[in-house]
């Protein structure tokens, strides 16, 4: 890598830069959109092929030999302009700037279409890819639209390598999941919601705040080392022209429109204090035992429903121009799963349950706010304001057939019944201000400071495991003080980051300049974690059935002893994290090879202070000081203009997030339990990739990658030895390698005037492999996958458009991603760990198939069919068994459920 390095910067210090050109820039602005910049407009010589596009800014600039030229100016539906006898002289620059209007005769429809493409479209974002160095891919809202896509989650699904985890917002990236990846928006980090994870949920941005979801997969020194599979960046939408519009939908998923569903949609206690999706909590966690229902509800009319309100307005202020760009948004939707659920320890059945059941009810509200003050054509800046209130409903129950086995529960093994009720509101305000400035010809500063503000609940979760003992009989189960419990959760993130980045041009007026990039990034997080458990010991309580079990929480039995109520001192743990960095690239250019080279070092302290049960003393701390250099390189060589060979290599860093550290139990729905571990370390990252690019068109890509990545002291979840049956973080080995190749193509299978067929297919093959350290090694197995990996992965679109002024749209998509590994396995004994294991839990492929129809009514009115997870299938988990009794080993199926179809209709009216 030095040789490399070494050579690289040879060569640019080497180039001899030709001084016989004159150089032609200016601005171009859209008159249609009150004079704002025109991006992906075409300034080129007439009768040549000298010329460009203009950036996002709707700049533009281009070399020509000295002379008399015609430069015309020309965008899809817009008059085309030509300028004559414009004089380029040697080592002169001419300033000239350009305002375009509509064509003629164009219609208000089809000048809203070319307003879309500038910052959204397919078009504007491959030109983006084709031009960048690094190796990036991104999905607009223009595609997200006819895709049927509803937030970021989906979003980042439909680019290639890239998987969604069912029933969150996890995604994966070439294999790897949370903690290998970081998520920004508009380029400055944001928190996580919940303490499982390192990143936020992407369910949480609506498609109607997103104007482009990036994912770059290599890395570049701007960013944050912390990532090893890549960077999922959410842009929100801004400003693009002075127009309102409203929209309503409805709907509903199959299994919920049951009779025996529909007619009966049952929802927590909490739903009593949910009003618009914004929870009150009435009672002090203790207060609630006895004066709050222990009982679900019902829900009437659980259907599927949103609205949203979306506009904007360019105007002047102290004569400098303001552009104003805001959205309004509430949905609701209503979700019923049922399925199977067992557990095995050691290869004996522990839990088993025929009859999961989950209700989930999910409302959530989100504003957008952007201003953009733009001083004059050299200074812009841009404030970005965003609320997110998310608020899950859910409801889960197993084993009210009777049916259901609990290994070594008091009073009865069969006949267990478990019923958990939460209610989980996630609140985020995102503050953003982004600063551009020309300062000089040759010198451009961009900055951005963010304040985030996030705090997750789960004020009043509810959870009973009882017997039945008999049709009439329910009994209290009694295996500790906390089988019937209440609990408080809840999670504090204040985060301030800053970013700055100064861009210096030498040789400017060369073919080949130079441009020094340098700056810095520094983020301070602080988290706050709380978790109050309050517990009843019942030992024998009877009560005739399971939907009241609020009669035996009654001050009458508390008083008289029949039960007792038991606390136990609130968990909780701070932690902070500090991140100061810097760093200096140079991006170069020499002749058809384009470049960056470039180094950061990084700065990382990670405090954790807790007081938690199951930890020995309870309270405990940690200081981690992580001090890294993380050096990339990327090279794009130009086989010609429609044909790309590109490499990227650097050296990343994964560091153990607040939740792997800290030593707190989380107890899920089903009961699985995971814990962190104070004693993990980081990772090291060293990726490679080579790619090859061609694009047919301005809308169209063929390309292939192959990467490797060497992890060293990887980290995964695993199963844990012992009675507990937890999950836990551990390094699990001393190096993981994976190998992938991946494919994608966006083509244009029919053009014709009246008609248009696109397909949109890409694919990924990875192999995968670590070692593992002899206390994680059972059965002869000494090396694993990775914990989260699909070895390969699939997505696919097929789009119809009939061109017309009242367009219809069809677009039917699938995704496919193969078996992963949930959880590694672990010995259970080490000391018999042929025999005395738990293997790891396997995560089953499947396929999802989407189908989206859209109809342009009017030039004011549009309809959009939707129809989600039409295949419908059954999402599961499986683990292979092998009891001491057998030497057959059989593959088990431990979960099991399906999600329904997603039906759909919405309308939109644009004034």
């Amino acid at each position: 890598m030095k040789k490399i390095f070494t050579v690289i910067i040879i060569l640019v210090s080497a180039v001899v830069f030709a001084q016989n050109k004159g150089t032609i820039s200016g601005l171009v602005l859209d008159k249609e959109v009150d004079n704002s910049p025109l991006p992906f407009a075409n300034v080129f010589i007439k009768g040549t092929s000298i010329g460009t596009t203009t950036e996002f800014e709707g700049t533009y600039t281009f070399k020509a030999d000295a002379g008399t030229y015609t430069v015309v100016f020309s965008f899809i539906g817009y008059q085309t302009v030509e300028i004559p006898n414009v004089v380029v002289n040697e080592g002169e620059t001419i300033k000239l700037d350009q305002i375009l209007s509509a064509s003629q005769g164009v219609s208000l429809n089809e000048i809203q279409i070319t307003g879309s493409t500038k910052k959204e479209s397919e078009s504007s974002l491959l030109t983006e890819q084709k031009k960048a160095t690094v190796i990036k891919e991104s999905i607009g809202a223009e595609r997200l639209a006819k895709t049927g896509v509803s937030n970021a989650a989906v979003a980042t699904s439909k680019i290639s390598g890239v998987t969604k985890n069912e029933g969150s917002g996890d995604i994966y990236i070439r294999g790897l999941g949370d903690r290998y990846l970081t998520s920004t928006l508009n380029g400055l980090p944001i928190p996580s919601d919940d303490v499982e994870k390192k990143n936020i949920d992407l369910n949480l941005f609506s498609s109607d705040i997103i104007q482009n979801v990036g994912i770059s997969k290599t890395y570049s020194t701007e960013n944050y080392a912390d990532q090893a599979s890549g960077n999922v960046d959410i842009t929100t939408k801004e400003y693009s022209r002075g127009k309102f519009s409203v929209g309503i939908s409805g709907g509903s998923n199959t299994t919920v429109l049951k009779n025996n569903i529909f007619n009966n949609f049952r929802a927590t206690q909490n739903s009593n204090d949910l009003n618009f999706g914004f929870y009150t909590k009435k009672y002090a966690l203790i207060d609630a035992i006895t004066l709050q229902s222990w009982n679900t509800e019902t829900k009437s009319t659980p259907l599927n429903f949103g609205i949203s309100l979306t506009g904007g307005k360019r105007f002047q202020f102290l004569k400098k121009d303001v552009a104003v760009f805001a959205t309004v948004s509430h949905n609701g939707s209503s979700n019923y799963e049922s399925g199977i659920f067992k557990k095995y320890r050691s290869n004996v059945l522990n839990n088993s349950f025929t009859d999961v059941e989950t209700y989930k009810t999910t409302i959530n509200t989100t504003g957008l706010l952007n201003l953009s003050y733009r001083l004059n054509n050299n200074h812009k800046i841009k404030f970005t304001s965003l609320f997110i209130n998310k608020t899950i409903d859910n409801l889960f129950e197993q084993g009210r057939n009777r049916e259901g086995f609990v290994f070594d529960q008091d009073p009865s093994e069969y006949g267990a019944f478990v019923r958990d009720q939460n209610l989980k509101q996630t609140q985020m305000f995102v503050n953003q201000i982004l600063g551009t400035h020309n300062i000089t010809e040759n010198n451009t500063l961009n900055w951005g400071v963010g304040y985030n503000y996030v705090i997750a609940k789960e004020p009043n979760r509810i959870r009973n495991e009882v017997s039945i003992l008999d049709e009439n009989t329910v009994q209290f189960a009694h295996v500790g003080d906390f089988q019937q419990r209440k609990s408080d959760q809840k999670i504090k993130d204040i985060e301030l980051n800053g970013t700055i980045k100064d861009q210096i041009t030498f040789n400017i007026d060369s073919e080949n300049p130079l441009k020094l990039n340098f700056g810095g990034n520094f983020r301070q997080k602080e988290r706050n974690f709380n978790s109050l458990f309050v517990g009843v010991r019942d030992k024998g309580f009877q009560v005739t059935s399971i939907d009241d079990l609020s009669v035996a929480f009654d001050e009458m039995y508390f008083n008289n002893g029949t039960i007792t109520l038991r606390e136990r001192p609130e968990d909780m743990y701070k932690a902070t994290l500090e991140t100061y960095a810097g760093f200096a690239n140079l991006d170069f250019s020499f002749n058809k090879l384009t470049g960056n080279i470039g180094v950061r070092y990084e700065k990382d302290n990670l405090d954790v202070d807790w007081d938690v049960t199951n930890y020995v003393g309870r309270i405990g701390s940690l200081n981690n000081n992580y001090n890294n250099l993380a050096p990339s390189l990327n090279l794009k060589y130009e086989l010609n203009e429609t044909n790309f060979i590109r490499f990227a290599g650097s050296r990343t860093i994964t560091l153990p997030e607040f939740k792997e550290l800290a030593p707190f139990e989380y107890v899920s729905p089903t009961g699985r339990v995971t814990k962190g571990n104070p004693e993990l370390k980081e990772s090291t990252n060293y990726n490679v990739d080579l790619k090859w690019e061609l694009y047919p068109s301005s809308k169209e890509l063929v390309s292939a990658t192959s990467f490797y990545k060497r992890i060293e002291d990887p980290i995964n979840l695993s199963q844990t030895r012992g009675s507990s049956g937890n999950f836990s973080y551990d390094n699990t080995g001393e190096q993981a390698d994976v190998i992938g190749l991946e494919f994608e193509t966006r083509l244009t299978i029919i053009e014709r005037e009246n008609s248009d067929l696109n397909i949109n297919f890409n694919a990924t093959k990875m192999w995968f492999n670590q070692d593992l350290l002899e206390e994680f090694q059972y059965n002869n197995k000494t090396t694993s996958k990775l914990q989260g990996a699909s070895d390969f992965i699939v997505n696919t679109a097929l789009s119809y458009s009939n061109n017309k002024e009242n367009e219809f749209n069809a677009t039917l998509s699938g995704n496919y991603s193969s078996d992963k590994i949930y959880a590694l396995g672990a010995p259970e004994d080490f000391s018999n760990s042929a025999i005395l294991y738990n293997d790891e839990i396997i995560e089953k492929g499947f396929i999802t198939l989407d189908l989206v129809l859209s109809k342009q009514l009017s030039k004011q009115l549009s309809v959009k069919l939707v129809g989600k997870n039409i295949l419908n299938p059954s999402i599961e988990q499986s683990q292979k068994v092998k009891p001491l009794s057998s030497e057959i080993e059989t593959n088990e199926i431990i979960s099991s459920y399906k999600k329904g179809i997603d039906l759909g209709i919405g309308f939109k009216y644009t004034f």
